[in-house]
């Protein structure tokens, strides 16, 4: 390919990277908000954080896209760049799916942990925020590794917007070379260095979050020798 192809590329690979950073952002925030919520003790915010759930893990991300960019503009008399309109509609359709993670994660802390919480005077609040989220963030890494590498392919469907991602500025190189076989396997070598980055970034992650979690104590020396005297008071 030509200097210049190249550079349509590139400037894909970068839109890609944006609209990746700013949909897992909202879909991060819609994730907690909404898995949090699916945990309160009101039966009316479990009911519309399932909902919310449900209405979105059940509906295609593409048709979500068409909605946001086609669809909404007309209904309310506004219209949102392409990078913004896929940025929430991957983000609220991922968060979805983020939102179980974080419900499963905050169900599997042991109920003792929340009951010590519970002994201790601490608010609702206080028991989220200082004993089941510290507990439940290390484990929900996996399995938003692989979330985010899912986000990372579902930008491609915001080419049907004209949107120059990575997947349109390949099909724009494809068309000028009539070349299908070259270009497509140089964007699959590229959407692979994106994931395999991602998670090795979200390994090293979940590695900082667990270290020292669940970890034996060391034993101090002085505590053992003075255990070991205070045993032996009135001994030989």
């Amino acid at each position: 390919m030509t200097s210049g192809l190249w550079e349509l590329v590139l400037k894909g690979v970068w839109v890609t990277i944006q609209l990746l950073v700013l949909s897992a952002l909202l879909a991060t925030a819609v994730s907690f908000v909404v898995g949090i919520a699916r945990t309160h003790h009101s039966k009316f915010v479990r009911f519309l954080a399932g909902l919310y759930t449900e209405v979105f893990r059940g509906t295609s991300a593409l048709v979500m896209i068409f909605w946001v960019f086609f669809v909404l503009p007309p209904a309310f008399g506004w219209q949102l760049v392409p990078l913004w309109a896929g940025t929430l509609a991957l983000g609220l359709t991922y968060g979805a799916y983020g939102a179980e993670i974080v419900r499963g994660a905050l169900a599997a802390v042991d109920p003792a942990q929340v009951e010590g919480g519970i002994a201790l005077s601490f608010t609702p609040a206080q028991r989220m925020r200082m004993i089941m989220l510290p507990q439940a963030v290390p484990e929900m890494i996996p399995p938003f590794s692989n979330l985010l590498i899912e986000l990372l392919k579902g930008t491609a469907l915001v080419s049907i917007m004209g949107m120059g991602d990575l997947a349109f500025s390949g099909n724009l190189v494809r068309l000028a070379l009539q070349e299908s076989a070259e270009i497509y396997t140089y964007i699959l070598v590229i959407y692979f260095v994106i994931a395999f980055l991602l998670t090795r970034v979200m390994r090293g992650l979940e590695k900082k979050l667990k270290a020292g979690v669940g970890k034996k104590p060391v034993p101090d020396p002085r505590t053992d020798l003075k255990r070991a005297e205070t045993t032996n008071v009135g001994g030989v």
